[in-house]
């Protein structure tokens, strides 16, 4: 017979839930933490995003984009990661990324012909880079 000696607290929410925003930053241990990537600074906590010592307007949505992509800087993201991560739901269309994506890139001052900070990786996906 095997009996459990201890009982052992959960840490975040139950299999098959979705936990509250905060409960699912906290999952990880830098997500709260703020990075700078070239001029471009991002603070989860706080909720704010600075270029070059200017605030940007971003909606919720782009802001967690933005700070999943600063918590993985140099590193290529995919479509499907991103949906998973930031919008929590794996089917919703591609198109979803690539409309938010042309956005954040409007507020960042960049096109997609002529990146400085999220560089596409065709076929592949996106990742956040400092400026050359």
């Amino acid at each position: 017979v095997l009996r459990r000696t201890s009982h052992v607290p959960s840490t975040g929410p139950a299999a098959g839930t979705r936990g509250a925003p905060a409960a699912r930053a906290a999952a990880t241990p830098d997500a709260l933490h703020p990075t700078t990537v070239g001029e471009l600074s991002v603070d989860p906590g706080a909720r704010t995003a600075y270029l070059a010592g200017v605030e940007l307007r971003l909606t919720r949505r782009e802001f967690d984009l933005l700070a999943f992509l600063a918590r993985h800087p140099g590193q290529v993201v995919s479509k499907r990661r991103l949906l998973t991560e930031v919008w929590r739901e794996p089917y919703v269309d591609d198109q979803t990324v690539d409309v938010h994506l042309s956005s954040l890139r409007r507020k960042l001052g960049e096109r997609a012909a002529a990146p400085r900070y999220l560089l596409t990786v065709r076929g592949v996906g996106i990742k956040l880079v400092a400026p050359r």
